[in-house]
């Protein structure tokens, strides 16, 4: 029997959406009012799901504990309060879209995570926008 559990975080932070090999023109077209030179910030909404087996023992599919602790030492301490783009070194050469955020999460915790789980990111930017991304 297959169960998920989510873990829902949040943390603040500064970005700009751009292109360095792009005219600040083109940046500004695709890019819009995120490509502001100046940054803007979002309070990201963040949820951590875990899926597999519930151990017998336990009755856990994982530790919230343990999950609770991850995502504030990989991510919240890491994110919360930066510009990506100048403090998050992921970002120094990668654009901080929530598409490529989701996935630097990800990568932060999949290792941390047993290999027998499966793991998924929802990060939302506003209410109204998010992704998801499951490693694939």
């Amino acid at each position: 029997m297959q169960v998920t559990v989510n873990r829902k975080a949040h943390f603040n932070a500064a970005h700009r959406l751009y292109n360095a090999a792009w005219t600040d023109a083109r940046n500004a077209t695709v890019f819009g009012k995120c490509a502001n030179p100046h940054y803007h910030g979002h309070n990201y909404e963040l949820i951590v799901a875990v899926k597999g087996e519930i151990h017998p023992e336990t009755g856990f599919v994982m530790d919230m504990k343990i999950l609770k602790s991850l995502i504030e030492t990989e991510i919240e301490e890491r994110f919360d309060h930066k510009n990506l783009n100048e403090e998050v070194a992921e970002f120094k050469t990668l654009n901080p879209t929530a598409e490529n955020i989701a996935v630097v999460i990800w990568n932060k915790l999949r290792p941390k995570i047993d290999k027998n789980l499966a793991l998924s990111i929802t990060l939302y930017e506003t209410p109204r926008n998010f992704v998801t991304y499951s490693g694939e």
